[in-house]
């Protein structure tokens, strides 16, 4: 199973999908889900757990440090 986008009825994208998108990480939530939905168990999923919340942490950083300078 292929996990997709969720549009809402009224056509939009997803409010948190998209922030998943411009931090660049939303490749690896599905990566997530995909893991969780096929094995059942999301202790099965530490990589993709571990990679998705790299990413997310790395997104952070950068906006921390955009907002500083």
């Amino acid at each position: 199973m292929t996990v997709k986008p969720r549009i809402k009825a009224d056509g939009e994208e997803d409010r948190v999908e998209s922030m998943l998108k411009k931090a660049g990480c939303l490749e690896l939530h599905y990566k997530v889900q995909e893991c969780i939905n096929t094995t059942k168990d999301w202790r099965k999923c530490q990589g993709a757990v571990n990679d998705f919340k790299d990413c997310i942490t790395k997104y952070k950083k950068k906006m921390i440090a955009k907002l500083q300078r």
